[in-house]
């Protein structure tokens, strides 16, 4: 399975492309795409819907509808995020100094500034066509680099370490030359083959060009960009396959997955995991199922979420940075998160609900809880129980160098949370 979650990651350098390439495979499982502006058909079977950079998909079983109530028949949801921190590109992104050609960028979410240095960048995302039309721009081969500067210039590099200023030091260089106004634009329109009057506005990103691999003396490893989250989302989207083509599938619950756009900047747009987007989704499935208003809340007091986001495995060289009794092993499987505080949402009976179906998967899981003298990331799980009132587990795989341009985690963990994943939604 790790040879697969490469290639999905490869394939979806930006948020727009992992929904692409997720909605390619729910297709090919018999999915079928529907629309947010019309009405959903109340038969059973898959859909999905894609806003921009994010994704719901469900699969109403056999028999299961149309039903007078939804008591019996809940949700079970795995929400996961498209997006990981990069740099993208401004709207008047055209600079340079010395003769040296650059883009003006922006960082976007939490990136480690460092790991963008002396790496070969292409470009990926959406450009809006005059008339509206939105078109995937992928230019997958070396066309930018950000150049660290020497160490004969920076003599204190070594001891005083290295201190990134995201305006003056990330701009990347794309050519020689004077700078030229209206030539990035210009580049959009011969890669899309369109006029270059006709690009009206981007959704462009950087993203490593160099292959996913698997690593290490017995091909332990997988080195890839973006499996924070792009893991999780392909994870989810096995185990919804899987759900809907088992024998065991049946009207006791109705799995779904939302892969949402935006967790690493706080989740707070139209697309992210705080908006209207999954509680309408689920409302709409519900009444499609012959629910009332009365029924949908019925359905969602019996429902569960799994927030699947990448998890910290323990650091070899920096073990003092974790809790010295929660740390966590490459390949040990899925992680499950816990905070008090309320950075994650999992607790008792939510936790349970995982652990359970861990066991019934035969999959080993660990247990994570940051040192108290240090600052918690969060994810989209304490959103996303807040937004319906429903338990909420927070869990995710183990990885090393989270947020770098490249990261490092187990080849063997991909299956146990695919894995995990399934037996939770079946």
């Amino acid at each position: 399975m790790s040879t697969d979650l490469l290639s999905f990651i490869d394939a979806s350098p930006s948020p727009f492309h992992a929904c692409a390439n997720a909605a390619a495979r729910l297709e090919a499982a018999g999915f079928t795409r529907v629309a947010e502006a019309d009405a959903w058909p109340s038969s059973s079977g898959g859909r999905y819907l894609v806003r921009d950079g994010s994704l719901v998909a469900w699969f109403v079983p056999p028999d299961a509808a149309p039903r007078p109530t939804l008591e019996t028949l809940p949700f079970r949801i795995i929400g996961a995020h498209t997006d990981s921190p990069n740099l993208r590109i401004k709207p008047r992104p055209d600079a340079g100094v010395a003769g040296v050609r650059q883009l003006e960028v922006e960082v976007y979410g939490g990136a480690l500034l460092n790991s963008w240095l002396d790496r070969d960048l292409g470009l990926s995302g959406r450009v809006a066509l005059r008339g509206g039309e939105l078109r995937l721009l992928l230019v997958d081969r070396p066309v930018l680099r950000v150049p660290q500067l020497a160490i004969h210039l920076d003599r204190d590099i070594s001891t005083s370490g290295l201190a990134l200023n995201p305006q003056q030091h990330l701009t990347p260089v794309w050519g020689i030359g004077a700078t030229e106004p209206g030539g990035f634009a210009r580049f959009l329109a011969s890669e899309l083959d369109v006029d270059a009057a006709d690009v009206r506005f981007w959704d462009v990103m950087t993203h490593d060009v160099q292959p996913s691999r698997i690593l290490g003396r017995d091909d332990e490893l997988i080195s890839a960009p973006r499996l924070d989250n792009l893991c999780c989302a392909w994870a989810g989207i096995d185990a919804l396959i899987r759900a809907a083509s088992s024998p065991a599938a049946s009207p006791g619950a109705v799995p779904v997955v939302s892969l949402f756009d935006h967790e690493e900047i706080g989740s707070a747009t139209n697309r992210g995991a705080g908006s209207s987007m999954l509680p309408t989704v689920l409302e709409r499935v519900a009444i499609g199922l012959g629910a009332d208003r009365e029924g949908w809340h019925r359905a969602l007091a019996g429902s569960v979420c799994v927030s699947a986001d990448m998890a910290h495995a323990t650091h070899p060289n920096y073990p003092e940075r974790h809790d010295p009794g929660h740390w966590i092993a490459l390949n040990g499987g899925p992680v499950v998160k816990t905070n008090v505080n309320g950075r994650y949402a999992s607790d008792a009976r939510s936790a349970a609900v995982f652990l359970d179906a861990c066991d019934r998967a035969g999959v080993p899981v660990q247990h994570y809880s940051h040192r108290n003298d240090l600052p918690c990331g969060s994810t989209i799980g304490p959103i996303t129980a807040a937004r319906l009132g429903i338990p909420t587990v927070d869990v995710g795989a183990p990885q090393l160098a989270m947020h770098s341009a490249r990261e490092l985690m187990g080849a063997q963990d991909p299956s146990y949370l695919a894995d995990a994943l399934a037996a939770f939604l079946q």
